[in-house]
């Protein structure tokens, strides 16, 4: 006689909890804990300077003044985004401001002296950009030349192609309508609106399509509320920025309207997602972050960390020729000083400020942005309050170093809590 074996009842599975805004909160906050700031020492950076700097000088909140950032700080972001990438991979290019002037001077020559539409020098100094990230690259990656010393060799020597470029150091106008435009034109208050729009009707797809995804496959994902927040407070701060940008800016309305946002707003915006998207959502991306982590690591799982090193010199090159273009449209010509003087300083300034890290791996291109809107409202600031040149650099040089201090207490705090 056989005995059937005795059926052990089976525990019923664990359920995993619905993720809930108060888990979220929780989970941000032992982020933080564990050396996770993020974007949050440049975000209060820029509540406090805004308040001072309004209570100091009342204008400083006026519509006009808030275009105008726009358009002083948009040569530093452009830079400062591609730099993002070599510092990812813990490099340096000390050479992107000059490198920037290069390439204004490139396009200034085709326009001016030679008489070439402005698309033909457009591309011409696009590509002049990228050729330089591949030289550089080369000679840090193959050569074997530290990037410091390959970027600072650099830094001196475009300075004279300047100079070569443009005659001698003569500043030379640049009055193609369409780059002149960028800096110094305003898009009207209806398609202003319709930028809005698009942008939150984008980044609202984007998250739901998102977090669908990520639900439809048991991953761990943000509860609903959150992303619907997330779109919310992007709505509402596209929908005030509109606003006041559309409010009438001119003494004298009746002899010249100056209202709507800046052209140079949807240049920005437009390589913003364009960046984060190769970053966050691309195995380039990945790879570039992976290099950055551990460069031996990546290696062994496969990834051709040369091309990778190369590759983000490219990158930092071609938009500090975004950055150079930019640049000449605002002051509408094209000198010596191009892409020199503190561009370079405020555009590395502008990328550590936001949360991105001199030692590699962490960071974002949204950094670029929020740190050059550190840079711009102090540079800003100062200028409403008449500081002498002096001043503003050692606020800013003392901004700079509070936030390279952060970037090296957060790494510690995460070594020391097993989340590096």
């Amino acid at each position: 006689m056989t005995t059937q074996p005795k059926t052990v009842p089976r525990e019923p599975a664990a359920v995993t909890p619905p993720p809930s805004i108060g888990s979220h909160f929780r989970g941000y906050l032992a982020r933080l804990r564990g050396g996770d700031m993020g974007a949050l020492p440049a975000l209060l950076g820029l509540l406090v300077l805004c308040t001072f700097f309004s209570v100091i000088r009342p204008n400083f909140l006026t519509a006009g003044n808030f275009a105008n950032l726009f358009t002083q700080g948009a040569t530093v972001v452009l830079i400062a985004m591609g730099l993002v990438f070599v510092l990812l991979v813990g490099e340096i290019d000390l050479s992107a401001g000059f490198a920037s002037g290069v390439c204004a001077a490139v396009l200034a020559n085709l326009l001016t002296l030679q008489g070439q539409p402005w698309y033909v020098a457009t591309l011409a100094a696009l590509a002049t950009g990228a050729l330089i990230g591949l030289v550089l690259g080369f000679l840090v990656t193959k050569v074997g030349i530290p990037s410091f010393v390959v970027t600072l060799a650099a830094f001196l020597a475009f300075q004279g192609v300047m100079l070569l470029l443009i005659k001698g150091g003569t500043n030379v106008p640049v009055q193609a309508a369409p780059i002149v435009a960028i800096e110094n034109r305003y898009l009207p208050p209806l398609v202003g609106w319709l930028v809005a729009a698009v942008a939150v009707g984008g980044y609202a797809a984007a998250q739901l399509l998102r977090h669908r995804d990520r639900s439809a496959r048991g991953l761990v994902t943000d509860p609903l509320s959150v992303v619907l927040l997330r779109i919310g407070g992007l709505a509402a701060l596209l929908g005030a920025g509109v606003h006041v940008l559309n409010l009438e800016r001119s003494l004298n309305a009746l002899i010249s309207s100056n209202r709507g946002m800046p052209v140079v707003v949807p240049l920005l915006g437009s390589l913003l997602v364009g960046l984060t998207f190769l970053l966050s959502r691309t195995a380039y991306g990945r790879h570039v972050y992976a290099v950055g982590g551990n460069r031996e690591a990546a290696r062994r799982a496969g990834i051709d960390v040369d091309r990778i090193r190369i590759s983000v010199f490219v990158v930092c090159s071609s938009m500090a020729a975004v950055g150079g273009i930019v640049a000449a449209s605002r002051f509408s010509s094209v000198d010596a000083n191009t892409g020199g003087s503190d561009v370079l300083l405020y555009a590395v300034g502008a990328a550590v400020i936001g949360g991105t890290s001199l030692f590699g791996g962490k960071g974002r291109v949204m950094d670029a942005v929020l740190g050059g809107a550190v840079v711009a409202v102090i540079d800003n600031g100062m200028g409403l309050l008449d500081a002498s040149s002096g001043v503003k650099y050692v606020f800013t040089g003392l901004v700079l170093l509070l936030a390279a201090g952060v970037d090296a207490l957060t790494r510690r705090r995460a070594a020391a809590t097993g989340n590096r």
